[in-house]
């Protein structure tokens, strides 16, 4: 699928949400409209596997066209559902009852079933807690198919779905629905509506380029990245994961098997279950992936509190972009945490650093971290100061990355990229200042394809270039008290062009030679006209 299909089928689908979003509010629609896209995918996918799993004995339903295949099959062979059920469980991993899939929900819905508002609370209940081998309990929660939103009667609620899903049906009919076609539109989608939601959007959407950073990065060798990509990680964890968009985008820079388990983390319920729609969408099998409902400060994945040291898990990869300058409360409990005592607490005003040790505590001796900060970690004094400085000595920060203004929907504030290692060769830090590169927009400022690929070049050949990039020795950065502000290393100031005084002198005789002899000649004019000469 080309980038003008996708963006096509966007702009579609994007339109019908438009069009049909009524009473609602963008943040509302969007958990509709994704389950049904969602649904879709799940459907399309689950009844490929079931042609190729059923060969000739697969229905034609060309004169019965008001119901599926499976459904025609389901019927003429009660006694072997439960064999065909398990093995495709064996398959694709999951199962989906024929009254549940796209096409029989968009049947109902093309001619007004009244029984299609029951049917879809049946089959988002089953798809919770039956279709897959892990349960995804609350994955449609926020979809409240009983909202006076959608009508104060059921007929009226039924009615309302069945105009949305039918022109969701019709809007998707011309397009292909492989799990990239559907993703893509999906993370559009994720986009559109992040855009739509201002500040609340920076809780669930990394734009894309920054993600393609951050992946393009943690997916090279982490001792030696000028070697290339890595062709494997056991692991990657995003600990504030919102749509799980920067997982995945660690996941296409590698391929469908380069990553054993995709791990990650988010205390937003709305969120945690895009996260979870979202993996599975592009082809991640529920058993490839672990996404946990908490609070990462607080670390309440019993997960990651293992106490036994050969059961804990560490990662391959640590990527995040977590809430900008974040207010919590520290308490002293907190401060005796394995992850933070060594460190001392980030201040109760920014858990910027508090998100960063965490995220750091679980990386491999190996393993690489890139996450995403406001500017002020690399300057700010206090707790923060001692942090840094800690991090700094023991060698932890590999480079500093600035970012231009005005990247993100949710703030317009420029933002840096840390990459941390446990072991790292080189006793010094690179310094990127990427501020000035970059496509101005109307809203927001983009990073083209080339701005990505300078930054990640940089970073991996460690490339030294005037005003943009330099190698920092740790005494340099000492002197300047542990202070990571770019501008300190690397120069941006215009400088004025020199001039040339013994040249501007001898131009300034050369005039004043020129004026003496135009007030000669002028004089003398004057003189035949019989007018006093000019002093």
């Amino acid at each position: 699928m080309t980038e003008q299909d996708q963006k096509q089928l966007g702009n579609i689908l994007w339109a019908i949400a438009d069009q049909l979003r009524g009473a609602m509010n963008a943040d509302d629609f969007r958990d509709y409209m994704l389950s049904f896209l969602f649904l879709r995918y799940l459907s399309d996918n689950y009844e490929a596997a079931a042609q190729k799993e059923l060969g000739s004995d697969y229905p034609d339903t060309q004169h019965q066209p008001n119901t599926t295949p499976l459904q025609l099959w389901y019927d003429r062979n009660p006694g072997d559902i439960a064999e065909f059920e398990k093995q495709m469980r064996r398959k694709v991993h999951y199962v989906i009852k024929p009254q549940h899939l796209w096409g029989s929900i968009a049947e109902m819905a093309r001619t007004q079933n009244e029984e299609l508002l029951r049917t879809l609370h049946d089959g988002f209940k089953y798809i919770e807690n039956e279709s897959f081998e892990s349960t995804f309990q609350g994955l449609f929660s926020e979809i409240n198919l009983d909202s006076e939103k959608l009508g104060k009667k059921y007929s009226d609620r039924n009615a309302k779905l069945c105009t949305i899903i039918t022109k969701i049906a019709e809007g998707l009919a011309q397009f292909s629905t492989d799990s990239d076609t559907l993703g893509d539109a999906y993370e559009y989608l994720i986009g559109q509506f992040a855009s739509g939601s201002g500040k609340k959007a920076g809780e669930f959407y990394t734009p894309q380029q920054i993600s393609s950073i951050l992946s393009g990065i943690v997916t090279l060798d982490s001792q030696e990245p000028s070697t290339g990509k890595r062709k494997h990680l056991d692991s990657v964890l995003d600990f504030a994961c919102g749509s799980g968009s920067l997982l995945l985008n660690v996941r296409r820079q590698l391929d469908s098997h380069g990553i054993s388990k995709i791990y990650g983390q988010e205390k937003n319920i709305t969120t945690y279950n895009l996260a979870r729609m979202n993996m599975l969408l592009h082809g991640v099998k529920d058993s490839e992936f672990e996404i946990f409902h908490g609070d990462t400060l607080l670390n309440e994945w019993d997960m990651l509190r293992e106490a036994n040291p050969a059961k804990k898990p560490y990662f391959d990869a640590v990527v995040a972009n977590p809430p900008f300058s974040y207010r919590w409360e520290p308490t002293e409990v907190i401060g005796e945490d394995v992850r933070f005592k060594n460190y001392g607490l980030a201040p109760k005003s920014a858990a910027d650093f508090a998100f960063l040790l965490h995220g750091f505590h679980y990386l491999k001796p190996e393993g690489v971290m890139a996450i995403i900060l406001p500017h002020g970690v690399l300057f700010r004094g206090g707790a923060e100061e001692r942090i840094r400085r800690k991090l700094l000595e023991d060698g932890n920060i590999d480079t500093v990355i600035g970012l231009p203004a005005n990247l993100f929907y949710s703030t317009g504030i420029p933002v840096c990229i840390l990459v941390l290692k446990k072991c790292k060769k080189p006793d010094d830090v690179l310094f990127i200042n990427a501020s000035e590169h970059f496509e101005k927009g109307k809203r927001q400022n983009r990073l083209l394809p080339k701005h990505i690929d300078k930054i990640i070049d940089t970073y991996q050949f460690r490339r030294k270039e005037e005003r943009y990039s330099r190698c920092v020795p740790m005494e340099e950065i000492e002197t300047n008290d542990y202070n990571l502000n770019i501008s300190r290393y690397i120069s941006t100031a215009v400088l004025e062009e020199e001039v040339d005084l013994s040249a501007v002198n001898r131009e300034l005789l050369a005039l004043d030679k020129k004026i003496v002899a135009a007030t000669k000649k002028h004089n003398e004019f004057l003189k035949e006209l019989g007018l006093p000469p000019l002093p």
